[in-house]
C-alpha cells in the first residue's frame, strides 16, 4: 500500500451535445471571479472490470490512464449514498497486469473472477481552473470530447463535462460553488448524469444490480422467506463492502467486518427452521472462522482507543508515561494482528466463504415453511433467545465474576441480534426492542472491555519500570471503577427498559 495515493473527489458530471458552448461562469456562479484555460491535451483510458462487469455494477471504476497529469492506475470507489463523492486511489503507471496493491483491495468484490480491459476510451480534454475573488483555485472544469474504441476503430464518440472542487490549504472543498457552477451548466443545456464515461460506453449493463443489491423488507403478509433473504443480503452486503476498508485500512473496519459476520452467523440461526439446515450450519461454521480470525485484532483495537482516553482521567505525568511507553506496545501488536488478519483474508478459504456469501444473499435454500405468511412464521423465533436472557439476568448479582458477566453479555447480544432480524417486519415495539438490546449489549459490552483493560495493564505492568508500572496500577484502579459503574447501570437502568419493552412484544 506504499505506492497508493487517495484523495476524496467531490465530482459532477453533465453530457453536452457537440455544438454546447460554454456560458460566462464569472459574476454568475458564487465563488467564481475568474476562469483560466489551461493546456489542451489527449489521454488514454483503458477500463479493466470481470467479464459480467462486477466492478461497474458495484459503481467502482479501475483504469489504465495514459498521457495528462494524472497518469497511472486509477481505482475510484464510492463513499456514501451521494452519487459524485468517491475515494481515488492511485498508484504509479505500469504495464501488463493490475497492480497487486488495487486488485487486494477490491478481492471481495471480485472474488474469483479474473479482471480483464473492458473498453478503451481516448479523450481530448480542456481544463478550466475557477478561481474566487482571493484568486484561490475552488472548482476544475474539465470538458471531454470522448472516443470509444472498438480495436483501434472509432465506435462512438461524445462529449462530457466534469465539474470537481478542488481542496483549500485546510482540504475543504466549496460545495455551494460547485452547486453554482452545475446549475449554470444545466440552464444552458447540460444534462446532469452519474455514470462513469466507461459506464457510458458499455451501456444497460452497467446499471444492472450488483451481485449482492438492495433488497426491500415484505410486508407481515408477505412469506416469511423474503425477510431471510433482506436479512442476508443487508449484512452480506455490509459484509463485503466492510472487506473493501479494511484493505484499504480505514478506521473501525475490523469491527464493522466482524459485526458484519456475527449478524450473518446470528441470522442464520434465528431463521433455521426457514432454511436448510445442513446449508446453514456449514456457513455459520465458516463465518465463526471468519469472525475468530479478526478477534484478536479487534479487541486490541478497542483496547488500545479505550487506554489513550482513559488515560487522560491520570495526572500528566502518569498518562505520559503510559502513553510513552507501554501503548506502543499494543500498537505494535495492533498492527502484527491485522496483517495476520489480512493474510486469512486472501486465503482461498475465506473467499469460497465469500462466493457461499453472494449465493446465500440471492438465492437461500428454504424450506416450506418459509412460505407462510411473516406475521405467523417470525415473531417465535425470537423467544428462546430472551427467554435466556432472562433467566441469565434473573440470576445476575453485583458481585458475581466477570466472567458471569461476560455469559449475561454474550446472551444478550443473542436476543438482540433475533430482535433484529424480524424489526423490520414487525414494527414498532420490535424495532424498540431492538434499541432498548442494543443499549443493554453496549454498557455489558464496555464492561468486558474494561474487565479485558485490566488484565492487559497488569500484564504490561510486570514489563514495566517503576514510575510506569505505578502509572499503569493508577489506570488499573479506574478500570476496576468502570466495571462496577458499568454493572449498576445494568442493573438499575438499562435492564428494566429491557424488560418494559419485551412485554409489549410478548417475546
Amino acid at each position: 500500500m506504499s505506492d497508493v495515493t487517495t484523495h476524496r473527489e467531490i465530482e459532477y458530471k453533465l453530457r453536452v451535445h457537440a455544438l454546447f458552448r460554454l456560458p460566462d461562469l464569472t459574476g454568475v456562479c458564487a465563488g467564481v471571479t475568474t476562469v483560466e484555460p489551461q493546456r489542451t491535451f489527449t489521454m488514454r483510458n483503458i477500463y479493466y472490470d470481470t467479464a459480467d462487469l462486477k466492478l461497474l455494477r458495484w459503481r467502482v471504476t479501475l483504469r489504465k490512464r495514459e498521457g495528462g497529469p494524472d497518469e497511472g492506475w486509477h481505482l475510484k470507489l464510492p463513499v456514501d449514498s451521494r452519487p459524485g463523492v468517491r475515494d481515488e486511489l492511485q498508484v504509479p503507471l505500469t504495464d501488463g497486469a493490475v497492480p497487486e496493491e488495487l486488485r487486494s483491495i477490491i478481492r471481495a468484490l471480485i472474488r474469483t473472477a479474473p479482471l480483464g480491459p473492458v473498453v478503451t476510451l481516448v479523450s481530448e480534454r480542456s481544463p478550466l481552473q475557477l478561481r474566487n475573488a482571493a484568486g484561490i483555485i475552488t472548482a476544475e472544469l474539465v470538458d471531454d470530447t470522448v472516443t470509444v474504441l472498438d480495436g483501434e476503430r472509432a465506435a462512438a464518440v461524445f462529449r462530457e463535462i466534469e465539474v470537481e472542487g478542488v481542496p483549500d490549504a485546510e482540504g475543504c472543498i466549496d460545495e455551494p460553488t460547485l452547486i453554482s457552477i452545475v446549475n449554470s451548466l444545466v440552464a444552458a443545456g447540460a444534462v446532469p448524469g452519474t455514470a462513469s464515461k466507461a459506464a457510458a460506453a458499455l451501456g444497460p449493463r452497467t446499471s444492472s444490480p450488483c451481485d449482492v443489491p438492495d433488497v426491500h423488507w415484505p410486508d407481515l403478509n408477505e412469506p416469511a422467506g423474503e425477510a431471510v433473504r433482506a436479512y442476508l443480503a443487508t449484512h452480506v452486503r455490509r459484509l463485503l463492502l466492510e472487506d473493501v476498508r479494511l484493505r484499504r485500512g480505514l478506521p473501525d473496519a475490523i469491527h464493522q467486518l466482524r459485526v458484519a459476520a456475527r449478524r450473518i452467523r446470528s441470522g442464520l440461526h434465528v431463521f433455521s427452521p426457514l432454511l436448510d439446515r445442513d446449508f446453514a450450519d456449514e456457513l455459520r461454521t465458516e463465518l465463526s472462522w471468519a469472525a475468530g480470525s479478526l478477534g484478536i485484532a479487534r479487541d486490541t483495537e478497542v483496547l488500545v482507543d479505550r487506554l489513550r482516553d482513559h488515560c487522560h482521567r491520570l495526572s500528566a505525568i502518569h498518562a505520559g508515561l503510559i502513553l510513552d511507553k507501554s501503548i506502543p506496545t499494543l500498537d505494535r501488536e495492533l498492527v502484527n494482528e491485522t496483517t495476520l488478519a489480512l493474510e486469512r483474508m486472501n486465503s482461498p478459504r475465506y473467499i469460497t466463504l465469500l462466493e457461499t456469501l453472494v449465493q446465500a444473499a440471492t438465492d437461500p435454500p428454504l424450506t416450506p415453511l418459509a412460505e407462510r405468511s411473516a406475521k405467523h412464521v417470525l415473531p417465535p423465533l425470537t423467544t428462546r433467545a430472551m427467554r435466556r436472557l432472562r433467566r441469565d439476568v434473573r440470576s445476575l448479582r453485583l458481585t458475581d465474576p466477570s466472567a458471569t458477566w461476560h455469559s449475561t453479555r454474550i446472551a444478550a447480544k443473542k436476543a438482540r441480534y433475533a430482535v433484529e432480524c424480524v424489526a423490520p417486519v414487525l414494527g414498532h415495539d420490535y424495532t424498540q426492542l431492538a434499541q432498548r438490546l442494543s443499549a443493554a449489549t453496549d454498557i455489558l459490552g464496555a464492561h468486558q472491555d474494561a474487565h479485558v483493560a485490566q488484565h492487559t495493564l497488569e500484564r504490561l505492568a510486570q514489563q514495566a519500570d517503576g514510575p510506569t508500572g505505578y502509572a499503569l496500577g493508577l489506570l488499573h484502579a479506574v478500570e476496576v471503577d468502570a466495571e462496577r459503574q458499568d454493572r449498576e447501570k445494568f442493573m438499575r437502568k438499562i435492564w428494566p427498559r429491557v424488560r418494559q419493552a419485551a412485554k409489549r412484544t410478548g417475546s
